[in-house]
């Protein structure tokens, strides 16, 4: 699935509506998102978290991973963009996340390859200015299931 997102207020609505339908599932759920410095990954996390209630959504590219959980929700948001070596995820138990109800957001996925879940849906962005393009694909019976949701 292509999407053209011309402005803030539609990645946010991209964000929202993946979320809503992520909340209908139980399963583990594993999100890539990929593309350049810039393009909008963090910002698109962010909108999928806040849809859960989440008012303060950090990002982080500094600590590895920021964890939003109540007791409807267990989400998880990477950023793997300062990894040295994908082993780096072993030690800080990047298994122990991916529990029932989960959720995981995980930037720059491709340097923590060998180490982390496969993607159930992976989000490849591209574009500057306000501007952004949007390949989603659904790579997962989890992923697929939420296409139904989003397309729907």
């Amino acid at each position: 699935m292509d999407l053209k997102l011309k402005n803030l207020n539609e990645t946010k609505e991209l964000g929202e509506k993946l979320a809503q339908c992520c909340s209908r599932i139980e399963s583990p759920c594993v999100i890539y998102l990929k593309g350049d410095l810039g393009v909008g990954k963090t910002t698109l996390a962010q909108f999928f978290i806040m849809y859960f209630g989440f008012d303060k959504v950090k990002s982080p590219t500094y600590t590895l991973v920021e964890s939003y959980q109540d007791e409807k929700v267990d989400i998880h948001h990477f950023d793997c963009y300062r990894l040295t070596d994908p082993e780096e995820l072993e030690y800080i138990g990047i298994r122990d996340y991916l529990r029932v109800n989960s959720l995981q957001i995980i930037e720059w996925p491709e340097l923590g390859k060998g180490v982390l879940a496969k993607a159930d849906i992976s989000i490849k962005l591209s574009g500057n200015g306000d501007t952004r393009n949007a390949s989603i694909r659904f790579e997962s019976e989890i992923g697929k299931s939420i296409i139904e949701c989003a397309i729907g």
